[in-house]
C-alpha cells in the first residue's frame, strides 16, 4: 500500500491558535484535509500515541505524524512551494521565524492563553470561573503588542517584510481567536486592523470563520470581513 494515498487529517481543536496556524497554511497551500476535533483536556491516550509530548496539532500527511505547529508549517512550506510563505533571503527568514516565535511564545503567554483560558476553556472543562484579574492583565498586555506590530507595519506592506509569510498566518491564528469572543480593541490601530481585515479575506480563511465552540458564540462581527 502507498502510505502517500492516505487521507491527510489534523488532529485539532477549534480555538486552538497553534491548530489554526496549521489549517491556515493547509488551505493557503490548498492541500485538502480531514479535521478531527480532539479534546485534548481529557488526555485521549490516542493524542500520546500520535504526539509523545500530548499536543496538538497533530497532522498525518503523506504517511508521516508531524507534530509541533512550527515544524509543521515550515515542513509543509518547503514540501509544497507554492505558494512560498518564507523568503529566500536567510535573514528575512530569520525576521518570520523570529514573528512566529512571539507570538507562540510571548504573545501567547500574556495574551492568547490567559484570556482563553478564563473566558472559553474553564467554561468548556467545568473548571471553575474566570478569574477577571487574569483577564484585564491580558487585555492590557495586548495593548502593548498592537502597538509594536503598528509600528512593523508602517514601513512594511506584511508584518515579516514585503511579502505576507508564515509570520502573518501565525499572528492571525492568535488574532482571531481572540476576535472569536470580542477580545481585540482594533480601534486602537487602524493600521493594525486593516492588516487583518486583509489577510482574513483569504480563501484560505473560510474554515476558521466557519468555526463554532458549543455553548460559546462568536462575536457579531467575527465572520464579516470588514468587521460588520
Amino acid at each position: 500500500m502507498n502510505t502517500n494515498t492516505q487521507t491527510t487529517r489534523l488532529y485539532h481543536t477549534a480555538l486552538s491558535p497553534f491548530c489554526r496556524k496549521v489549517r491556515l497554511v493547509l488551505a493557503e497551500k490548498r492541500i485538502e484535509v480531514e479535521l478531527v476535533e480532539e479534546r485534548y483536556w481529557e488526555n485521549p491516550p490516542e493524542l500520546r500515541r500520535r504526539n509523545p509530548a500530548g499536543k496538538l496539532p497533530v497532522l498525518r500527511y503523506r504517511g508521516n505524524m508531524l507534530a509541533e505547529s512550527q515544524a509543521i508549517v515550515e515542513y509543509l512550506d518547503e514540501s509544497v512551494p507554492q505558494p512560498p510563505l518564507m523568503p529566500q533571503a536567510p535573514l528575512e527568514r530569520h525576521e518570520v521565524r523570529r514573528l512566529c516565535s512571539w507570538f507562540d511564545d510571548k504573545f501567547n503567554a500574556e495574551v492568547t492563553s490567559p484570556i482563553l483560558n478564563e473566558r472559553v476553556w474553564k467554561k468548556v472543562t467545568r473548571a471553575g470561573y474566570p478569574d477577571s484579574r487574569v483577564v484585564k492583565d491580558g487585555l492590557r498586555a495586548i495593548k502593548e503588542h498592537i502597538d509594536y506590530l503598528s509600528s512593523l507595519l508602517e514601513t512594511r506592506r506584511w508584518l515579516a517584510g514585503a511579502n505576507m509569510s508564515l509570520a502573518d498566518f501565525t499572528a492571525a491564528a492568535h488574532f482571531s481567536c481572540l476576535d472569536y469572543i470580542s477580545d481585540v480593541d482594533w480601534d486602537r490601530s487602524e493600521t493594525l486592523r486593516d492588516w487583518y481585515a486583509t489577510i482574513k479575506s483569504r480563501p484560505a480563511f473560510r474554515s476558521i470563520l466557519a468555526d463554532q465552540v458549543p455553548g460559546i458564540h462568536p462575536a457579531p462581527h467575527y465572520a464579516e470581513l470588514d468587521f460588520g
